[in-house]
């Protein structure tokens, strides 16, 4: 199994760092594209690298058929850039239309609303986007990690552990 997570500087750490490690403890590959070919930083200084075999990841023309989730960590800022990135947001379409599983945490919620794949879903995300997901169709749902087809979300990293045991449970469906 391969996942993706895409990110950039100023991600939430912990929202980057569980994840990350999580799915390597299931033996799992993962992929990251930082928007950089260099180590940019997280929030609160993690080094967030650009990793594939070391190589340096490109959305454009990306194999979507290889991975089999797609992890969309959060932090306001961090979303600020990615929200920006069209090669992302259409990465996160492609995942949705191949319906692949979508991870995302909080601000990540973002990047869902931003590819327009969440209408008429129930989900979950930071308390602050509440408005937000309900002006995108979808049921904003408050609790520590919600499943809804192929979307798994979660509002904090304070629900880190519930959101990743969701993700794995879906990943061993």
């Amino acid at each position: 199994m391969k996942a993706l997570i895409i990110t950039s500087m100023l991600v939430q750490d912990h929202e980057f760092i569980y994840p990350f490690y999580r799915l390597k403890e299931e033996a799992i590959e993962v992929h990251v594209y930082n928007q950089s070919n260099e180590i940019v930083k997280g929030f609160f200084g993690t080094k967030i690298p650009p990793q594939k075999d070391d190589k340096i990841i490109s959305l454009i023309n990306l194999d979507i058929d290889q991975y089999d989730i797609l992890i969309l960590p959060g932090g306001v800022k961090s979303m600020e850039l990615l929200r920006l990135d069209i090669e992302a947001i259409n990465t996160v379409k492609k995942f949705n239309e191949k319906n692949k599983i979508i991870a995302s945490i909080c601000s990540g919620t973002m990047m869902l609303i931003s590819a327009n794949i969440i209408k008429n879903k129930k989900i979950s995300g930071y308390y602050a986007w509440k408005q937000d997901i309900i002006n995108a169709g979808a049921e904003f749902i408050d609790e520590p990690s919600v499943v809804d087809t192929n979307l798994i979300t979660s509002p904090h990293y304070k629900y880190n552990g519930e959101w990743m045991r969701a993700v794995i449970q879906q990943l061993q469906k």
